[in-house]
């Protein structure tokens, strides 16, 4: 609702203009002389030069978040095919492989909501997997060029810059007139703990560089002057969000209800008035995203291997509430341990604020309370900080069995799906808003009282330091990858495997299926994978993964020294009938601790194989054909 920022934007309600006020003087001076005209001629050449200065702030802005994003990721790009960034690489090769899909299906015409290349010959419903497609088709031809790891911290990396000018481009135009006030806002929605900690392995939840713009969207809605267009606009972007990441949409329009609610609870009449554009601007875009997107969301809930729900109890992955005040694994004032009691793990700390920052933000409520737009953010931020608990209240690092208000939606469709702990998302962007606000406040009130500019501005960085640099990032970790074998990695495979069949990697190892499959840009399809898929045919309750195939165990019980490569002949016809069921070409064996056992194992199964390359090769063709 474009009334919520306008009467943030000072404290008297006006709005400055996008570009910020700009005083012009009259053409001419009531008795017309020269001297009018010329003092008009100075002021009109004036705003040029203005408006370089701010394209010059905003490259410098835009530079900055770069080197901030490449600060973050810089361990990646030391070797980006020899190492997996983060803590989490089985996340990494997930995404790498859906990266790799994607290229594959958009060069092949092949379906992009959903594949047997993985999971084969099943499949797999990537619309419930986060299969990124606008990331994906936009990436294809750098996936093509340097490869699916190559895109992966690529995506990382501009997500990081992207979102923070994002959200700069739109407060420095939108909600305040301090380029420096929007920079800092920018700077922490981008950098602060949550998307940092996304950054280990979650491109889809730090994709959000059209978040603001479409917070913006729906609150220019409410002016109801252009309502067929704002509602056209708002669609486009719900549209393009939706094929970056459905959670981040989910969590954004939950923003803007929590927006709307407290609004409503500030301003009742106003917000009611402005309610007939604001429905009539949803509804076009609504009628819009169901035309785009009529397809996927079958696929999301009714598709085949769809599923509901996600694994496990929430509350595994909900944030306690001391959480807000301690600091993240990859923060300055952090360490290895400072977030383990507090969180689920180091792709979720999604609040993590420190002390220091939690006072500010407080300080800055109360000094700006009066302001309508604050109050609102106020309330935005607590509700989704209290979702972000789960449904008992914690004590410390314990939980109780008090119910917390997630009790009361987390059995409903798509809360069901949600990692608790990302309501917390919802947080960040609204404390990054509120900083960049009094940062302004602050900036005005350094103008008004020039005697006292020194001071304020003093204070201002002073407090800005203090607050910021203890959650500031360091740079991610970065690990040695396994290799992935020059068999897959030279082509060599395509002489082995027909397109569209599956090569089986032994062991049978979900993770060695993803790192082979990206590796070949999905040109092969693979047993097993990482992905999320319901129970059974029956139960779509969702699980992660497949309960592996009788000779998938049998071979990773030999690979850890379980049991003796013998084999008994029921066992052989159960490996015959389990590639046949892969719809397999060939099975391969690379380096192994135990290669010998391996072998003398798969020999027993599909007769003597073969070196080909760097890996042993069974040609199972004449059992699955």
């Amino acid at each position: 609702m474009t009334a919520l920022p306008s009467q943030g934007l000072s404290r008297d309600g006006a709005s400055p203009d996008a570009d910020g006020p700009v005083e012009r003087e009259p053409a001419t001076a009531p008795d017309g002389g020269p001297e009018a005209g010329s003092r008009a001629a100075r002021v009109d050449a004036e705003v040029p030069r203005r408006r370089l200065g701010r394209g010059r702030a905003d490259l410098v802005a835009a530079l900055v978040y770069l080197v901030g994003a490449l600060w973050v990721t810089a361990r990646g790009w030391r070797d980006h095919d020899g190492r997996l960034l983060g803590s989490r690489p089985n996340d990494q090769g997930f995404n790498e492989w859906m990266l790799a899909h994607a290229a594959h299906a958009y060069t092949h015409l092949e379906n992009p909501f959903f594949t047997t290349l993985q999971n084969a010959p099943e499949g797999i419903n990537l619309m419930t997997n986060v299969g990124m497609q606008l990331p994906g088709l936009v990436l294809t031809p750098f996936t093509l060029l340097f490869g699916a790891s190559f895109s992966y911290l690529l995506f990382i990396t501009l997500n990081l810059a992207g979102t923070a000018y994002a959200w700069y481009h739109v407060l420095s135009r939108h909600l305040v007139g301090s380029r420096g006030a929007a920079f800092v806002g920018g700077l922490f929605c981008a950098f602060a703990p949550a998307l940092v900690s996304h950054s280990n392995g979650h491109p889809h939840i730090t994709a959000q560089w059209l978040v603001p713009f479409l917070v913006w969207r729906v609150l220019a809605l409410a002016r109801g002057e252009r309502v067929v267009r704002d509602g056209l606009v708002l669609g486009a972007l719900v549209v393009a969000q939706f094929f970056i990441g459905l959670e981040i949409l989910f969590l954004t329009a939950l923003g803007c209800l929590f927006m709307v609610l407290g609004y409503l609870a500030v301003r009742p009449r106003e917000a009611l008035r402005r309610a007939r554009p604001l429905l009539g601007g949803l509804a076009i875009a609504g009628v819009m995203v169901a035309l785009a997107a009529a397809y996927p969301l079958w696929m999301q809930f009714a598709g085949p291997q769809h599923r509901i729900g996600h694994p496990g109890d929430p509350d595994a992955y909900a944030l306690k509430l001391g959480s807000y005040v301690e600091y993240a694994t990859k923060s300055l004032a952090g360490s290895e341990t400072s977030a383990q009691p507090w969180g689920p793990n180091t792709t979720e700390q999604s609040s993590y604020y420190g002390w220091s920052l939690v006072v500010v933000a407080f300080a800055a409520l109360w000094w700006l309370r009066r302001e309508i737009f604050v109050r609102v953010l106020a309330v935005v931020a607590l509700v989704s900080a209290l979702l972000s608990v789960g449904t008992t209240w914690t004590w410390g690092t314990e939980r109780t069995d008090v119910p917390a208000p997630f009790a009361l939606l987390h059995h409903l469709p798509v809360f069901d799906s949600v990692v608790v702990s990302r309501f917390a998302l919802i947080t960040t962007a609204a404390l990054g808003v509120l900083l960049a606000l009094a940062g302004d406040r602050l900036v005005g009130a350094e103008s008004r009282n020039r005697s006292e500019g020194r001071l304020v501005r003093g204070l201002t960085v002073a407090v800005a330091v203090a607050a910021l640099l203890p959650v500031m990032p360091v740079p991610l970790d970065a690990r040695s990858r396994v290799p992935v074998p020059d068999f897959v990695g030279s082509g060599t495979w395509k002489e082995h495997v027909a397109p569209g069949r599956t090569l089986v990697p032994v062991p049978v190892n979900g993770m060695t299926s993803i790192y082979w499959g990206a590796e070949a840009v999905a040109g092969f399809a693979v047993p097993e994978g990482y992905f999320l898929a319901p129970v059974s045919a029956t139960d779509r309750t969702g699980r992660w993964g497949v309960e592996p195939r009788p000779t998938a165990t049998l071979l990773t019980a030999v690979a850890r020294g379980q049991r003796p490569p013998t084999v008994t002949p029921a066992e052989v016809e159960q490996a015959r009938a389990d590639v046949r069921h892969w719809k397999a070409d060939a099975v391969a064996l690379p380096r192994h601790g135990r290669e010998t056992e391996l072998r003398t194992t798969l020999d027993a199964m599909f007769g003597p194989g073969k070196r080909v390359d760097d890996v042993w090769l069974w040609d199972v063709r004449p059992f699955t054909r």
